[in-house]
């Protein structure tokens, strides 16, 4: 599904991986990328290119972290600054900081 011509992916396995942000006509992709510690997920670095920057995809990966923890029953570690800042900013997600 893309929202405002973002698409996001996942990408490893259990024990570490990314989300990648697609946007329709650039090869930039924007990165989320974590790794599993016990029953959570470790939101290591958030990175986006300046050429797909100020689109909100760095948001739309924290969302999707957000989505596939509540779907699957993990907690997120959020050690990456964004994605601190992120749950700051939505105190609804306070349930899902490990």
């Amino acid at each position: 599904m893309a929202i405002n011509g973002v698409s996001i992916t996942r990408h490893g396995d259990e024990t570490a991986g990314e989300y990648h942000a697609h946007i329709e006509g650039t090869e930039a992709i924007g990165r989320l990328t974590w790794v599993k510690r016990g029953n959570a997920r470790v939101a290591e670095h958030t990175l986006v290119p300046r050429e797909i920057g100020g689109r909100g995809v760095a948001a739309q990966l924290v969302d999707a972290l957000v989505a596939d923890a509540r779907e699957h029953g993990f907690t997120i570690v959020p050690q990456c600054s964004y994605v601190e800042k992120k749950f700051d900013q939505n105190p609804d997600w306070a349930d899902l900081r490990a």
